[in-house]
Order: structure tokens, then sequence, then C-alpha cells
């Protein structure tokens, strides 16, 4: 099966460079008319110019693609916002969200201002926020969306010095649970990358010999499967220096105690069995850990629930 993105449009965030630059160059290169957006700003949010957009947008063109730059700040809802609506009117639609953009701001929780902390969340998160917002409702009355949203181990499984990065990215998780399972009627399927790759972001974290292998071209192939027609929806892929992994948030079994071991020490006591993740499984929506609770609390009361 060849993966193919003809008469789809495609926003790419953050993809002046790196990354975005790499999903950007993909998809156009399988099709896709795509809106080259990027704020043109330093690492930590600062500046801004719109010269890395037109230049990968120069690359698509030379090669025969279709693109245009925009220089939206995606914390910016109205400036996101006036994007979509122009790629709507010169091309039709927006089918297809990538959304990458991202700034850091990086210290010890305890060095670290409110301002930035703040403004980093403004950026992921809430940047993310505002793009699949603006994209929803058309994507909605089409009956067709693909929205990738990118995460970060720092986030997933923690990093020192990266308390207002690894909670954005651990919000796109929320994001992308809740917009799956409400865009499941309108076959708009929202899914999450982890990636890990030498970019403007990492280049001072790693030796020079693993960030050789760690190419952001390396990420690109999970990020356009996760938009392709028949991609899953609610799935969280990791990816880096040619590895891919499906990654799962799970909960245990569990135990149900009577109401007279309503304790701490009572759950001290039993907490082996409480974290035995034998029997874990990745629950499909919130209300599965309610009924799962309930099942158990009617069962030890020999009720039906």
């Amino acid at each position: 099966m060849t993966i193919r993105f003809d008469g789809r449009v495609a926003i790419v965030t953050g993809a002046g460079n790196g990354l975005g630059r790499a999903h950007a160059l993909g998809l156009a290169s399988r099709g896709a008319k795509v809106v080259v957006n990027d704020f043109g700003g330093a690492r930590d949010g600062t500046g801004g110019s719109l010269t890395p957009a037109e230049a990968v947008v120069e690359e698509i063109r030379k090669a025969g693609g279709v693109a245009m730059a925009d220089g939206a700040d995606v914390s910016n809802f109205e400036q996101v916002t006036a994007m979509v609506a122009r790629a709507t009117k010169e091309w039709g639609s927006v089918d297809l969200l990538c959304a990458n953009a991202g700034i850091l701001r990086d210290k010890s929780f305890g060095k670290m201002e409110a301002a930035d902390f703040s403004k980093v969340l403004d950026v992921h998160l809430t940047g993310t926020f505002y793009c699949c917002k603006a994209v929803w409702d058309g994507m909605r009355e089409r009956n067709y969306g693909r929205i990738v949203l990118t995460t970060s181990a720092s986030g997933l499984f923690g990093n020192f010095g990266q308390a207002n990065y690894g909670a954005a990215k651990t919000g796109m998780v929320g994001l992308m649970n809740v917009l799956a399972e409400e865009g499941r009627k309108n076959d708009i399927r929202v899914n999450t990358i982890s990636p890990t790759a030498a970019t403007r972001m990492t280049e001072e974290l790693l030796p020079p010999q693993a960030l050789a292998l760690m190419k952001p071209d390396a990420i690109t192939p999970a990020v356009l499967y996760l938009l392709a027609e028949d991609s899953p929806t609610r799935t969280i892929m990791g990816a880096g220096a040619g590895s891919f992994a499906l990654i799962k948030i799970l909960e245990s079994e569990g135990i149900n105690l009577p109401e007279a071991d309503w304790t701490p020490d009572a759950v001290a006591a039993h907490f082996a069995e409480i974290s035995d993740m034998s029997k874990a499984k990745a629950l499909q929506g919130a209300f599965e850990q309610t009924q799962k609770y309930v099942g158990q609390a009617a069962a030890r009361a020999g009720v039906k629930p």
C-alpha cells in the first residue's frame, strides 16, 4: 500500500525548520498542498521572521509541489483562524493538521519564572488547541479530518528542567483523547507523535555521534502514517532514529476494599496488590474506569451494578 495525499490540504505548524520542515516536505512529496506555518522566532519564542517558512515553500515548489508560507503565531487565535481561512479560500479545505510548533524555556523548577511556564504552555498546549479549533468545524462539515499532535517523552516520562514543557506536552494526550472521541462520528481521527530527533531543541543535549543518527526525516514516516486515510485514532506513537513504538497509558486491575478498610493504612498494606500490573489495561474512556470501580464494589456487595 502506498500512502498518498493527493487532493488533500495540510497545515504543518513550526515547519520552517527541523521536524516541521521534514513533515511538510514529506506531505508535499506525496501530493498534499501544504501550508508551511512558522512564526520564525528563536528557540525561546522571541523574534520572528517569515524567511524560514518561505525557504521551505521554495524547496517544495522546486520539487514540483504546491505550498504557501504563513507566519501565524499559533498562540494567537485570530492569526490561526486567518491562516485556516486563507488556506480554505485558496484550496477549498483543510484536511490535515500537524501541530508541531514549539519553544523551549528550560530551567529547574526552583528557578523557573511564572512567565516562562505560561509562555511555553501558550505556544505548545493553547496553540495546539487554537489550531485544532480553527480546523474543527470545516472537518466536521466535510466529514473528514486527520490531526497529529506532538507530545514528548519529557512529559510522558519526565525530564529535569522541563516542568513547563513536560506539562504542556502531556496535555496533548488529554486533548487527543477527547478530540478522538468527539471526532469519531465525522471521521476526524486524532493521534499523537512523541518524537526524538536532532533539532534546535536537542542539539545542545546530545553528543554529535548521537545527533547524526537522529535525523528529523526519521520521524516523518510515523507522522504521515498517522495522517493517512486509513490511520488509527487515539494512538500515541514514539519515533526516533528509525525506531517506532506504541505508547499506552495503563491502569492496573486494582482491588476493592471493604468500607472498614478505607484507610491509608489499608492502602499501604495492600499496595503490592493494587500495583500489580499483570492484568493492566489501556482504558478506552473515563467512564470505563468508573464502570470498573462500580463493578468491583457491586461484586463485593453482592448486587448488580
